[in-house]
């Protein structure tokens, strides 16, 4: 196929990073001002939203999921989140078809990123969170003292990149937020970067996206930058050239553009799932025994008698 002839995306994949507390979260919040947001919170992060008009927050679908060291759900759930098909998270534990709350009748929110239009978009909070689930998901099984080893590392690696290999290929809107990390480069500079698990993964989280964002705090007030020429010391870039630290009111809205049509505020799909009871079977597809023969038949004899009477 020409290049001319190839169509172009009309969704975008986003990453936005920096320090704590460097406005990442509004930022990116403030989409629902235009977009429906399906908001998966793995760090407890979401009382930032609050401060956004009641109109925007009715727009935002938080989808909940407690990752700890001790219980990290969240690795499991989100891989089976991106392909797209339909799954069942408990608004409890976070956790995909989840038996402990279907046995006790728990409401679980349905998720289908197949399904979502072009005025939604779906957000990670946090990639970081993600990486410390898969590390803690691969040692699981070891004591509190244990510390990774390289092929715990290289798994971690595995995991993430099925993950981001997903959402390079997304159909939908996302925005993936993430912490930041410094690196080294080959040229000996240092850089800094979005953090996805390890120094050496960090390093080329950025080619899964369409567009890296940075987050910092200058001269008390929060400054994002998008340019490929922004800074040295700092990896962003935008495929389509998008300048936010030139505008006077920086916003995402200026990689995702406005829906054509700004979505209806609706209530998330919830259902509660409970294990289906055995029942019995249909009377005609239960095995018939050799007695059951017998009388049918009987009964047939003497219905026939009577008809010849």
């Amino acid at each position: 196929m020409k290049l001319t002839h190839k169509k172009v995306n009309k969704t975008s994949r986003v990453i936005v990073f920096g320090e704590p507390k460097s406005g990442k979260t509004e930022l990116v919040a403030r989409l629902s001002e235009h977009y429906k947001l399906i908001y998966f919170d793995l760090e407890n992060g979401f009382e930032t939203m609050l401060k956004l008009p009641v109109a925007w927050q009715e727009r935002i679908d938080i989808v909940s999921i407690p990752d700890t060291k001790t219980f990290p759900i969240a690795i499991e759930t989100l891989l089976k989140v991106v392909t797209g098909n339909p799954v069942d998270i408990c608004d409890t534990h976070g956790k995909v078809s989840c038996p402990l709350c279907k046995k006790a009748g728990n409401t679980f929110t349905r998720v289908c990123l197949n399904e979502i239009r072009d005025d939604t978009i779906v957000v990670i909070d946090s990639l970081t969170q993600l990486s410390n689930s898969a590390m803690n998901h691969i040692t699981k099984d070891q004591e509190d003292t244990y510390k990774p080893e390289w092929p715990d590392y290289r798994s971690q690696g595995q995991l993430l990149d099925k993950f981001l290999s997903q959402i390079q290929q997304a159909p939908y809107n996302i925005c993936c937020i993430t912490h930041v990390v410094e690196t080294e480069l080959e040229d000996g500079a240092k850089r800094l970067v979005p953090t996805c698990g390890t120094t050496a993964f960090s390093r080329n989280t950025a080619k899964y996206f369409d567009h890296v964002v940075y987050c910092q705090v200058k001269n008390r007030k929060h400054c994002f930058a998008s340019s490929t020429t922004y800074s040295c010391s700092v990896l962003t870039g935008s495929r389509t050239d998008v300048i936010m630290e030139a505008a006077d009111k920086p916003s995402l809205i200026s990689i995702y553009g406005v829906p054509a049509q700004i979505p209806e505020i609706t209530e998330p799909h919830k259902e509660v799932i409970l294990d289906a009871p055995e029942l019995p079977e249909p009377a005609e597809s239960r095995p018939i025994t050799p007695g059951q023969v017998a009388v049918s038949n009987l009964k047939q004899m003497i219905a026939n008698r009577k008809v010849g009477k």
